[in-house]
């Protein structure tokens, strides 16, 4: 990782999947269960070679994935190591020329092919935001640097991390206390309903869409029972500016049953009551 070995890579290969073949395989069921739907792998060392492709986008999800595993984040952070060759020690430098020169910067890669020419995956952290950006087909090393330090300094001058858990918690308990959901065929008048998802919803804003943050709220007005818990009767979204940063779903909380005959009679015995006391009040 530190020095771009190809050759590691086919003998991990070969030592995990037991060919190389095999190991692209599970490469390609990775990408799979990671929803990457632009990467395709051929080669375990990312050489040039027919159908061997992803995108910038991609690059950034893997690395964001594999960033979680410790050891890797701890490899791709390293500026250098010595490993022991048959008694010898060898000195080995990360390629990685962001490395212990950039404010933030603790990864990811370097590559280059012929095909691909100069490219670099570089991971930062300033305070509370984390970026990952990337860089593809480079003339040189030079341009690869200069094209990734502008990237990197523009999302951190124009872009905040914000808690947007308060807005949709504010939004959905105001629209609770004003719409209700009617049932009809039901034990109960009205379904009580909840979000599907809570938690603490955190978003990097563009610094002019800071007060251009919006939740609507959308759901069915009428129902007929039964209605299981968990069923969807709606949907929250947070906007940021036009863009849809945040969906959520708005779920039954508590089942209802459908009314039997019993309940009917009871029904009809309560209208009864309130009639007589109505007719009794305006007599009186």
């Amino acid at each position: 990782m530190l020095k771009s070995g190809n050759d590691c890579a086919i003998a991990l290969a070969e030592y995990v999947g037991n060919s190389v073949d095999n190991f692209v395989d599970l490469m390609n069921e990775k990408a799979k269960d990671l929803g990457l739907k632009q990467t395709h792998f051929v080669t375990v060392n990312g050489l040039d070679a027919d159908e061997h492709y992803t995108t910038a986008v991609e690059l950034a999800k893997m690395a964001d994935y594999a960033l979680n595993i410790e050891k890797l984040k701890k490899i791709v952070g390293t500026t250098n190591y010595t490993v022991t060759i048959n008694g010898y020690g060898k000195a080995i430098d990360n390629t990685n020329e962001l490395l212990g020169y950039l404010d933030g910067v603790y990864g990811v890669k370097t590559g280059f092919t012929n095909g691909a020419n100069r490219c670099l995956v570089t991971s930062i952290k300033r305070g509370n935001m984390d970026i990952i950006s990337v860089v593809l087909g480079a003339d040189t090393k030079k341009d690869r640097t200069r094209d990734s330090i502008k990237i990197i300094e523009y999302a951190y001058a124009n872009y905040k991390i914000m808690d947007v858990s308060n807005n949709i918690e504010n939004a959905f308990n105001e629209w609770k206390r004003e719409n209700k959901i009617e049932l009809v065929k039901g034990v109960n008048k009205y379904l009580n309903v909840e979000l599907s998802e809570t938690g603490n919803y955190v978003i990097p804003v563009f610094n002019n869409d800071i007060n251009n943050i919006d939740v609507t709220i959308n759901s069915l007005q009428i129902l007929e029972a039964p209605i299981n818990k968990g069923e969807k009767v709606g949907e929250l979204k947070l906007k940021v500016g036009n863009e849809i940063r945040i969906s959520i779903d708005i779920v039954v909380s508590e089942g209802v049953n459908k009314k039997d005959e019993k309940a009917y009679f009871f029904q009809i015995l309560s209208n009864i009551d309130e009639y007589f006391k109505s007719a009794i009040n305006n007599y009186i």
